[in-house]
């Protein structure tokens, strides 16, 4: 079979909004490349295909699934054709995500400050307070610049019309963006010409910018800051990332048994003496960063780190508390941020949201429920969801029981259909579902975001489920100049 007879085998599924093809019309944006492939012959797909996994496996490019209590680790599946995104929606993504935490970042500062917008009735206070990642710790802490998310992961889906829509807000330590840079790069290993014909734009410069950003948020106005990438170790899921981009930054790669606090300042234990350091990247979950302060029993973390933080003494990248902003149940009154510190109509829509906390809202989502999906509101990778339309009766009834222990942990929201994709797998083409996290990096001289993102493709047949942790992939996106 060639590569044109594939193309032309795909099946578009109903009532789901496909990136490659309108009804049977291949988009403006995807003509380029579905001309180059068809013309392959299905050898060379093939080919391009195993070649792929060789590199990602000859390179390490590897996650791990915490299952059983064991750290299974495992090579990313990757889809060789590309994700594709016009100029104009890319423009449009990007308008929408900067003026997203422009509010987010407003709100942050505000909830440890003054808390205006609790005063105002638009937040209600228990909401906050009864949030774990809300830090009294951070009251009236002043951080660099009033900027408390430097680096962010939005997570964007499209619904069967084609409308993007926020599904959550990653904002304490978000991962993946080495997926997106060991995506392109392999592109390049597989069809090298491809991306200067398609006029695709750059993804490189994202350790360039963060590494730019960091450099700024140093207290000591030195030529040569030290700048450290504080990791959990070799068994966190995200360690292959924390070494690529300590790697691509140039800076040093440590656990917290290589730092020591003395004097409210951070010192870097090296073979020549103690080295002070002056802005931490931190990759580590706010309850495991300072015994003294949070969890006693932590060994991730740095005693005395959040004293050297309050003097100022040292950054911190994200800053500490930052998870009070993306929790799901202070996602549903994002839109009412933005509309009260930039006084602008949300550009990108949220998905609709039931609070299980609110009686009223519960009893409507518990008659529903097979048409829900249910999260913790400060779950993540994808774990403890409930997808009410694949869950036997069993399932849901145990569910409930769960929500009812602690209602304000959960929220609901209506099934969304999820964009398709094709993927080349096993020699045909099919679509998947697919989301995507771009990622925004915000500096001193503003929100930068690189044009593209992580696109992570649901590989079972069906799913909904995109996370890596629940057997997902992704593929290269492309944002066209």
């Amino acid at each position: 079979m060639s590569a044109n007879q594939i193309f032309n085998s795909y099946l578009v599924e109903q009532k789901v909004w496909d990136e490659m093809y309108s009804n049977t019309n291949v988009r403006e944006q995807y003509k380029g490349i579905f001309d180059f492939l068809s013309q392959l012959p299905e050898a060379v797909l093939n080919n391009k295909e195993e070649l792929s996994k060789q590199l990602f496996m000859s390179q390490g490019i590897t996650f791990t699934v915490y299952s059983s209590n064991e750290g299974i680790e495992k090579i990313f599946p990757f889809d060789i054709i590309p994700r594709i995104i016009t100029a104009s929606e890319w423009a449009f993504v990007e308008r929408g995500i900067k003026q997203r935490l422009t509010a987010l970042n407003l709100f942050l500062k505000d909830i440890y400050h003054n808390q205006f917008i609790v005063k105002d009735g638009i937040v209600p206070i228990d909401i906050i307070y009864s949030c774990p990642h809300f830090l009294r710790e951070m009251y009236q802490l002043k951080v660099p610049y009033d900027i408390y998310v430097h680096i962010s992961g939005i997570d964007l889906i499209r619904d069967e019309d084609g409308t993007f829509y926020v599904l959550e807000d990653n904002l304490r330590t978000p991962s993946g963006v080495s997926y997106m840079l060991e995506n392109r790069e392999i592109t390049k290993r597989l069809f090298p010409d491809l991306l200067p014909q398609c006029g695709v734009r750059s993804v490189t410069e994202y350790p360039t910018i963060l590494y730019k950003n960091l450099l700024a948020l140093s207290p000591r106005q030195i030529s040569n800051p030290t700048i450290v990438l504080l990791s959990p170790g070799i068994y966190n899921s995200a360690y292959f990332e924390h070494t690529t981009l300590a790697r691509l930054m140039g800076v040093e790669l440590v656990e917290g048994r290589d730092l020591v606090v003395n004097n409210h300042k951070v010192y870097m234990k090296t073979t020549t003496g103690l080295q002070q350091v002056d802005v931490i990247y931190r990759r580590v979950d706010d309850e495991y960063l300072d015994p003294l302060v949070f969890n006693p029993a932590s060994m991730l973390g740095v005693a005395g780190i959040m004293g050297a933080y309050r003097k100022g003494n040292v950054a911190i990248v994200n800053a500490i508390g930052t998870g009070v902003a993306d929790d799901k149940a202070v996602y549903v009154y994002v839109p009412d941020m933005i509309r009260y510190y930039l006084n602008e109509e949300p550009i990108l829509k949220n998905v609709p949201t039931h609070q299980l906390g609110n009686r009223d809202e519960r009893d409507y989502v518990f008659k529903n429920l097979n048409k829900m999906v249910v999260k913790k509101t400060n779950g993540s990778g994808g774990y403890g969801m409930l997808m009410g339309h694949a869950a036997s009766e069993q399932e849901i009834d145990d569910y409930k029981k769960e929500i009812l222990k602690d209602p304000r942990n959960f929220i609901a929201q209506p099934t969304i259909s999820l964009s398709s994709a094709p993927c080349y797998m096993q020699g045909s083409l099919t679509p998947r579902r697919i989301d995507l996290r771009p990622y925004a990096l915000y500096g001193p001289d503003g929100i930068e975001i690189v044009p593209g993102g992580l696109t992570r493709v649901a590989l079972k047949e069906g799913s909904l489920v995109v996370n890596s942790s629940q057997g997902g992939g992704s593929k290269d996106t492309w944002v066209l100049a």
